[in-house]
């Protein structure tokens, strides 16, 4: 077990600091965080998480991938585990509930802007079945008990230069009966 010691009365406690070095001519070193495989039993569990607080926001958890001056920056992948003999992995992002007052936390899915070209794409969609259904796609908003229904808004991207583009939207090519 790798701590620090708690903080007093009026300060913080101790920060603890994982880092490779620099490098100049080369990559510099990677960093690895795991648990070992098991061949009778369960893989172990990593958790990251931030200690609840009594006042002010609570901590933040940043994941960010490194950035470059001349290529493409790096990625950050987050991926279930694959079942070769069962279902895989799900992976869930949400917020928690809110409390009695407040709303509950957003969920923003964004490319960055661009100055020269295009922006980055967002593709939400399931893997293909070869003796099965293909997986659905459900967007739904939550009910309420007052004030009206939340909203489902779709805009396609507008231009100054050429014109506006379309919204499409495509039911399943049936091969072998009607789409």
């Amino acid at each position: 077990r790798i701590r620090t010691r708690n903080g007093g009365v009026a300060g913080s406690s101790g920060a603890l600091h994982f880092s490779t070095g620099t490098s100049k001519t080369g990559n510099s070193g990677a960093l690895y965080l795991g648990s070992g495989a098991s061949t009778g039993g369960r893989g172990g569990t990593l958790v990251i998480s931030v200690g609840s607080g009594t006042s002010g926001v609570g901590g933040d958890v940043i994941a960010g991938a490194g950035r470059s001056t001349s290529e493409t920056g790096g990625a950050i992948r987050l991926a279930s585990g694959e079942g070769t003999a069962s279902t895989s992995g799900a992976v869930i992002i949400r917020s928690l509930n809110a409390g009695k007052e407040g709303a509950s936390g957003s969920l923003i899915f964004s490319t960055g802007s661009s100055s020269d070209g295009n922006t980055g794409s967002i593709l939400i969609g399931s893997g293909a079945a070869t003796a099965g259904r293909g997986g659905r796609l459900v967007l739904t908003v939550g009910a309420g008990d007052s004030g009206k229904g939340g909203l489902i808004d779709v805009h396609a991207g507008e231009s100054s230069a050429l014109e506006g583009v379309s919204i499409s939207i495509r039911s399943g090519l049936g091969s072998a009966t009607s789409s």
